[in-house]
């Protein structure tokens, strides 16, 4: 018999309500969700409905008091305050991005979490989409890998969530979005300094927000960067260079929120005789799959072809949900426990302070990568 984790959820937002409360409900063999939390009533209501959930708390400290195997941390901002709190009392750990606003924060749950013997998982989709899979099985194959090329393409989000039964947060109290507010600005002034708008703006809202799922992606394809050489942050995009053991991967991300609805991530590598590109659709679809296109040729002729498969529906997201079933009840190690999501941060983290100083960071995923030493 499989055995069945009692799960209290906090944060009833978008990714709850579209993704992950649907799938828990069909896993129902694997989960029980035993409880929902939401500081907004009216999502709070509106997702006890429609999933048939009984105990709700508008405060994740009371639903810490429920008898639950885990916690999913859904909420924006930074999940340390629940993660820290439900592992110290025993609840192993299901966490969306962003992990937490600074590398200290990882740290700290990392190690509550090894104190407490509980499960910490990052839920990273994108690693756990089957067109991820033939991609790792095709780069075993290309052994002249020349340039990575990352490229996301952000588009307007509504057209992607219209079709879902969404009940919006809009009835928070004017003095708790003043307090969560004040303390999400500490915590950003902690990780990055007070300074600087773009910068902090730049790192709250595309790299802990966005570009933690492209960095995350990336290192599990080829392994931790060498050297982060380069960051350019602008309004509308940010662009930057790692090196992964003498190749070059180039990671770009551009806005264009205030254009058509076009959203595009590609993950493309490129070697002399064959070619790889992996796209991925809108993560709010479901089940819509990734693309994996196979491009290859006779060296030295004019032929060459390209394959696009399917590889899957399956859906990332579900796939995330089994792995942290069988992480807790089979100690089956996941492609992303929590030391993943410490990594992507010192990343990000790398990604400032390189944009700052214009200096490269050798091993950026390593907490506080010192700038390398200027040429001479």
């Amino acid at each position: 018999m499989t055995t069945r984790l009692r799960v209290g959820v906090v944060g009833c937002g978008l990714v709850a309500q579209a993704m992950h409360l649907p799938y828990l409900r069909e896993l129902r063999d694997r989960f029980e969700v035993a409880a929902l939390c939401d500081y907004s009533a009216g999502a709070l209501a509106a997702c006890a409905r429609r999933f048939e959930v009984e105990r709700t708390f508008r405060d994740w400290r009371a639903l810490l008091d429920e008898p639950l195997d885990a916690v999913l941390v859904l909420t924006s901002g930074s999940h340390a305050p629940v993660a820290v709190a439900a592992a110290a009392a025993g609840r192993h750990l299901l966490v969306e991005k962003p992990m937490c606003y600074a590398v200290g924060e990882a740290r700290q749950m990392l190690e509550t979490a090894e104190r407490a013997g509980v499960r910490l998982m990052m839920s990273y989709p994108l690693r756990y989409d089957p067109g991820y899979d033939r991609l790792k099985e095709e780069l075993a194959r290309l052994d002249d890998l020349r340039l990575v090329r990352v490229t996301t393409l952000e588009s307007p989000l509504q057209p992607y969530v219209a079709h879902y039964p969404l009940q919006r947060p809009g009835d928070l109290p004017p003095p708790l979005l003043e307090e969560l507010r004040a303390d999400e600005q500490a915590r950003l002034t902690a990780a990055v300094g007070p300074d600087d708008d773009l910068a902090r703006w730049a790192y709250r809202w595309i790299l802990l927000d966005t570009l933690v799922h492209e960095f995350n992606t990336v290192r599990g394809a080829l392994g931790e960067p060498t050297a982060l050489t380069h960051a350019d942050v602008r309004r509308h995009s940010l662009t930057t260079l790692l090196e992964f053991g003498g190749v070059p991967c180039v990671i770009s991300w551009v806005d264009l929120q205030d254009g058509i609805a076009r959203y595009a991530m590609e993950f493309a590598f490129y070697g002399a005789g064959r070619r790889l590109t992996l796209s991925y659709p809108s993560p709010f679809l479901r089940s819509v799959p990734a693309l994996l296109t196979l491009e290859a040729g006779d060296v030295g002729s004019p032929r060459s072809w390209s394959t696009t498969e399917i590889p899957s529906y399956e859906e990332g997201f579900k796939r995330v949900l089994i792995a942290f079933h069988e992480y807790v009840t089979r100690d089956r190690e996941p492609p992303t426990p929590g030391i993943e999501g410490l990594r992507d941060v010192a990343l990000c983290e790398a990604t400032v302070a390189s944009f700052r100083d214009q200096r490269p960071r050798l091993r950026p995923t390593e907490p506080g990568a010192p700038p390398s030493p200027p040429a001479t």
